[in-house]
């Protein structure tokens, strides 16, 4: 490795550190915020449509997270494609891919059991304010497409490695024939 490409790669890992680190906390910081916002709309009695701000910024401390766990898996990609080599005994991008934990033991990474669960307690205070079926229809439809959101997220966070592996590959084959 060169002392330009030691460089890259240090800062990369250092960057996935970072971000790492960063996640869990903004998922701490934020659902305890959010708890907040939640409970002052029980105590202050607020009309059920208020419900949407707390979970406004339940989807955005999602998103947050969310765009931290991309960038940090499609980083882990590029190091693995471009600064790992098959000879390579510390390929840790390689052997982290590959490595498949015992069943039920793996970390959720997006923190979708919090966010879901979140999402339900969040719909509590509508009902507690006594609503109209049309605020349960419409307050619960926008609860009911955050949730979805976590699923779709979820399922394109497990496709993700493999996409960007095989991208990240392509890419530096393009490059490889283009010298």
């Amino acid at each position: 490795m060169t002392p330009r490409e030691l460089e890259e790669y240090s800062a990369l890992r250092a960057t996935i550190a970072h971000r790492g680190t960063a996640r869990v906390w903004i998922v701490v910081a934020g659902l305890a915020l959010w708890s907040a916002e939640a409970i002052a709309t029980v105590v202050l009695g607020t009309p059920p449509a208020i419900a949407l701000i707390p979970l406004l910024f339940l989807a955005a401390v999602f998103e947050a997270v969310f765009a931290l766990h991309v960038g940090v898996e499609r980083i882990g990609r590029y190091i693995q494609v471009f600064h790992e080599t098959p000879d390579d005994r510390a390929a840790w991008e390689a052997t982290a891919m590959a490595f498949a934990p015992p069943r039920g033991t793996a970390a959720d990474p997006l923190f979708i059991v919090c966010f879901v669960l979140a999402t339900i307690l969040n719909f509590m205070p509508v009902m507690l304010a006594a609503p109209l079926p049309v605020e349960i229809g419409v307050i619960g439809a926008a609860h009911m497409v955050l949730l979805g959101r976590l699923f779709v997220a979820r399922g394109g966070a497990r496709a993700q490695r493999a996409a960007d592996l095989a991208r990240f590959r392509e890419m530096k084959s393009e490059m490889a024939s283009s010298q």
